[in-house]
């Protein structure tokens, strides 16, 4: 009885040393920096930055190919699969041939025990095989085999400074480990054994006969058929190592800015798709350089999801030109690319028609004075026009009527981050690119927009709006479909930042923007893909801009110089615009968006005016319009005006019997407005004037106004070559083309003008007082101020 008790508790007492000397010892964890690696949403490798410690070190996958495993167990631990972190047999052999050579020629460590000693990076002495024994055994109780073999593949020496299986795959063969023949897996297998006397390029017999004396040991345990093997025996050997796929640089390097260095980044990205898109960007490269342009980013989003499909971040050019900048991120100057927001918003708000007359005159606010691209002015054009042939000056009179602090915060709800300053900051130039925005951000908001629409008709209400529809793009597959559903039904939101009403007036607009020469015609192909689309170019030549959309893809186009040097002929519609269309070409082929039907209301408007009709309107037409669009004021711009038999005058009770006099709707623009729209409009018709001695109704119609300086206007006249200060250009108009207008400045007559009503004069410096009067006695008067600089 007491042997039995003194037998067992020796056992206790050997299994208490034991499981102390076990956990005492420091568990075996690799501290390796790692490489960044980013992949594909399959898993495809897009690219890799080198660790912190110079070494290719890919982060450990969760498994191990089949054949690599096979091979590197029959070459370095047959019993792998059979003992319990060390093998008996191998340590005794080990030992023997040791004794026998007089030196260390064997270690007898199985797989196991080289994950340990790797972990560890300790020297090699007979104390730290007992430890290596030790913590093998801990390792196998704690993780499976095949995490063993994961651990192994990812941290064995490859020969230089490549560590791991894939690292080695992709320098040494380039492709990844599940792509490699028997024969490539074979010289990976052998590598780890002595990595720092052979690697691919050097001693190229020594590392041939290793790999073939492994396949021959393949072939005889029959997991190499003949014709396998033989085909195995005739594979060359690798050379110098090549280059890691480089698809998407900038992202790699934005994704390392973000903290996410030394791991596996999952990418959104599609490989097949970033492939060709960087290809079209690389060949419109070579137009563009011609002109000096040497930069440009692409981004292209998924509508649904928000996730980033390709993403360029700049062209691969020569280093002085700055490749390194990634554009996609990088403020630039919006250019004209914001105007569909604004013309969305002020449809949602019932603030206008799509149809809507908008001014384009001169135009001075506070010293701003915009300028449409083509320098000139049409009088008035209908707000979706605007959109279409992104006209400025019209654009500036919307965000004017609409407010600059409501914009301003409506950008930045719609997620735009760059938006930093105050909106006094940038004033009414908002609209023309006096602010910055990113091609991430503005994609995301076009995303955003595009997904408002379509979840119109996903959604079942009252989750049918949510203005979580607006968020920031992702290239990261962390974000999934999932977690967004999740933020839509928290958020209750029964409006969203814009109705789908107006966005799908926007995207109608959009299409209607008139594409480049190479794409003419686009309308009678049914294979052209349809495409709501919007360019930008910023003061300067600096920026141009492409968006296009469609209800699954957004694609963003940035062309330029990283340094900010502009170049003649650096548009939207020239130089980014071309490479929409190549990218929209290869994207699959998607419908149109549905119409909001529930969203909209039959109104009447005017033809002439875009307004809704009033009883004065002659021509109307109903049209489908957002129903915030029923809260727009009538047509200001028809009035009932009294002629005599002829039609030739205008008259009134004074002068003419009611009983003979004939009475019509007339469309009557603003003096200003009409004074350039009758030059465009050739149907347009003129008030007739009134009939000398009648015109008691004549003050109710402004016949006479100034087109430029506008009132309080603050004036810099130029000096000659002389010195002396030049003249300034006065200008007026007058409805009736053979009226005279005498000017007067600070009350002293100073010249008349008849038809073109110019006339050129050099104030001195201060305020001055400008007064014009026409023949019938109706005067017009203008205050500016010449500047003393």
């Amino acid at each position: 009885m007491w042997i039995r008790y003194k037998r067992y508790l020796l056992f206790s007492l050997a299994l208490f040393l034991l499981g102390t000397c076990f956990y005492l010892l420091p568990e075996s964890r690799f501290q390796n920096k790692y490489s960044t690696v980013l992949e594909d949403q399959k898993g495809n490798l897009i690219g890799a930055a080198i660790a912190q410690d110079g070494q290719w070190r890919f982060p450990q996958s969760d498994s191990v190919t089949g054949k690599f495993q096979v091979a590197i167990t029959h070459f370095e631990d047959q019993y792998f699969f059979y003992h319990l972190g060390f093998n008996p047999v191998s340590l005794l052999r080990a030992a023997w041939q040791n004794f026998r050579e007089g030196k260390v020629v064997s270690g007898g460590s199985t797989l196991t025990m080289q994950v340990v000693r790797l972990s560890r990076g300790k020297d090699r002495t007979l104390w730290e095989k007992c430890k290596e024994i030790l913590l093998a055994i801990r390792l196998e109780l704690a993780t499976t085999k095949n995490e063993i073999l994961s651990l192994y593949a990812a941290h064995a020496p490859f020969g230089g400074n490549i560590v791991g299986i894939e690292a080695a795959a992709w320098r040494y063969f380039g492709r990844p480990p599940q792509q490699l023949s028997w024969a490539e897996n074979a010289v990976l297998a052998v590598l780890p054994n002595s990595p720092s006397l052979i690697y691919p390029g050097k001693n190229q017999e020594i590392l041939k006969l290793k790999r073939d004396k492994l396949l021959l040991r393949l072939f005889e345990n029959q997991v190499l058929d003949t014709i396998t093997y033989q085909l195995a025996l005739s594979e060359p050997l690798p050379g110098k190592p090549k280059n890691l796929p480089n698809l998407a640089p900038h992202l790699l390097a934005r994704a390392i800015k973000e903290g996410r260095q030394g791991n596996r980044i999952k990418s959104t990205l599609d490989i097949n798709l970033q492939t060709r898109v960087n290809k079209i960007l690389d060949d419109r490269h070579r137009v563009l350089k011609a002109n000096a342009i040497h930069n440009g980013a692409v981004v292209v989003l998924e509508v649904k999801t928000g996730n980033c499909l390709a993403y360029v971040g700049n062209i691969q050019c020569e280093r002085e030109h700055n490749p390194a900048v990634d554009v996609v991120t990088a403020p630039r100057s919006t250019g004209s690319v914001l105007k569909p927001i604004l013309y969305a918003a002020m449809l949602d708000e019932g603030m206008l028609l799509p149809k809507t007359l908008i001014p384009d005159i001169p135009t001075i606010i506070d010293g701003f004075a915009p300028r449409n691209f083509d320098k000139k002015f049409e009088g008035a054009v209908p707000a979706d026009q605007v959109v279409a042939r992104s006209l400025n000056v019209p654009s500036v009179h919307m965000l004017r009527n609409y407010g600059v602090e409501k914009f301003h915060f409506l950008l930045q709800k719609l997620g735009l981050t760059t938006l930093t300053q105050p909106p006094g900051h940038y004033g009414l130039s908002l609209i023309l690119g006096g602010a910055e925005g990113t091609l991430w951000d503005l994609c995301g908001v076009y995303a955003g927009m595009a997904r408002t629409l379509n979840n119109f008709f996903i959604n079942p209400p009252p989750y049918r709006y949510s203005r979580s529809d607006y968020h920031t793009p992702n290239y990261s597959v962390a974000h999934s479909e999932k977690d967004l559903l999740e933020k839509k039904i928290q958020d209750k939101s029964k409006a969203n930042w814009l109705s789908a009403s107006a966005v799908w007036f926007a995207f109608k607009a959009m299409q209607e923007v008139v594409r480049p020469e190479e794409e003419t015609g686009w309308e009678y192909y049914s294979s052209i893909q349809q495409l709501a689309w919007k360019t930008g170019t910023s003061f300067g030549f600096r920026d141009g801009w492409a968006f296009g959309l469609t209800p699954d893809y957004v694609i963003g186009v940035w062309v330029g110089n990283a340094d900010g040097e502009g170049r003649p002929g650096l548009t939207g519609t020239t130089s980014a615009a071309p490479i929409l269309f190549d990218i929209a070409q290869i994207m699959p082929k998607s419908s149109w968006f549905s119409m909001p039907g529930s969203e909209l209301a039959k109104v009447k408007i005017s033809k002439a005016s875009g307004y809704r009709a009033s009883l004065d309107c002659p021509d109307t037409i109903s049209m489908l319009v957002p129903r915030a669009g029923l809260n727009t004021v009538s047509c200001p711009y028809h009035h009932l005006i009294h002629l005599d038999k002829a039609g030739k005058y205008q008259v009134d009770s004074s002068c003419e019997p009611i009983a003979q006099m004939r009475h019509a709707n007339w469309f009557v623009l603003p003096p200003v407005q009409e004074w350039y729209y009758k030059n465009s409009h050739s149907l347009y018709k003129p008030l007739p004037p009134f009939r000398q001695g009648c015109g008691t109704d004549a003050a109710n119609v402004l016949t006479m106004d100034m087109i430029y300086p506008k009132d309080f206007s603050r004036i810099y006249v130029p000096r000659e070559l002389d010195g002396e200060r030049g003249k300034t250009v006065f200008e007026a108009t007058h409805r009736n083309v053979q009226a005279k207008i005498f000017w007067h400045l600070d009350n002293k007559f100073i010249g008349t003008t008849s038809r073109n009503h110019q006339f050129g004069m050099a104030p001195p410096p201060g305020w001055h007082t400008l007064t014009l009067v026409d023949e019938n006695g109706e005067i017009l008067i203008r205050k500016f101020e010449i500047l003393n600089l």
